[in-house]
């Protein structure tokens, strides 16, 4: 087991944001977590990140406790994420923000740079990479998230909405760029509310609302599920039918 969550709660005062939320995550499998705003799904993601410490429950990562560690702790054992508004230094270069990432492993900076290198060429931004961070569009912001993430090393990403925002054609190019990302041997764990991306990528899908888990399993399973028609797909979802 890669990941382990278990019995994951937060509250705020008197408001449980999520409640009893359980997540086994083998290595190599892709994973979406889906379900309405404010369902739970982005609080529990922050958790398992390290971006919020549970307020009960335990998250455990390859052996490692990390119930209550950091941001930086998560980073550092192998967990990578990316943001739902791309945090980018805008007034870097396109490699140096990658080159951030590769420092986390590389401390020396001939190693971080052929890291970042490497990263920049695989996510398709070399043509870009010396152009400031901020002369990226929506489809480049979106892809140098999820190349800083990467210069990490990690072996499990987790994707919050990382191809919203995206039209038809980038959107094809994103989620193929995923797909090679799981070729490098990297786990997915994905947040995401465009259902093409769940029904073309994850193997296993968990779906939120009112801070519990609604239904679980294969996607062509979960969107059949009533509880799951009532609570976000409505009836007009038959076009994800397989």
């Amino acid at each position: 087991m890669l990941l382990s969550a278990q019995g994951i709660a937060k509250v705020f005062g008197n408001f449980r944001a999520v409640s009893g939320v359980n997540l086994s995550v083998e290595e190599g499998e892709i994973v979406g977590l889906i379900g309405p705003n404010g369902a739970g799904k982005s609080t529990f993601f922050n958790c398992i990140a390290g971006d919020m410490s549970p307020s009960e429950g335990r998250i455990v990562f390859a052996g490692a406790d990390l119930t209550h560690a950091t941001a930086e702790a998560h980073a550092r054992v192998g967990i990578g994420r990316t943001f739902q508004v791309p945090a980018t230094f805008e007034d870097m270069t396109i490699l140096d923000n990658v080159l951030v990432g590769a420092f986390l492993r590389h401390p020396h900076r001939g190693d971080a740079l052929a890291t970042a290198l490497e990263i920049v060429e695989f996510t398709g931004l070399a043509e870009q990479r010396n152009q400031r961070a901020r002369s990226l569009g929506t489809p480049g912001r979106k892809r140098l998230e999820i190349a800083r993430v990467l210069a990490t090393g990690p072996r499990l990403m987790l994707l919050d909405e990382v191809l919203a925002g995206l039209n038809p054609t980038e959107l094809r190019a994103g989620i193929d760029l995923l797909r090679r990302v799981h070729t490098r041997g990297i786990t997915l764990v994905i947040v995401e509310h465009i259902m093409e991306v769940i029904m073309t990528l994850a193997e296993r899908v968990l779906v939120f609302n009112q801070g519990r888990v609604i239904a679980q399993g294969k996607p062509s399973d979960v969107i059949r599920d009533e509880a799951v028609i009532e609570a976000y797909l409505g009836r007009g979802h038959r076009k994800y039918r397989p």
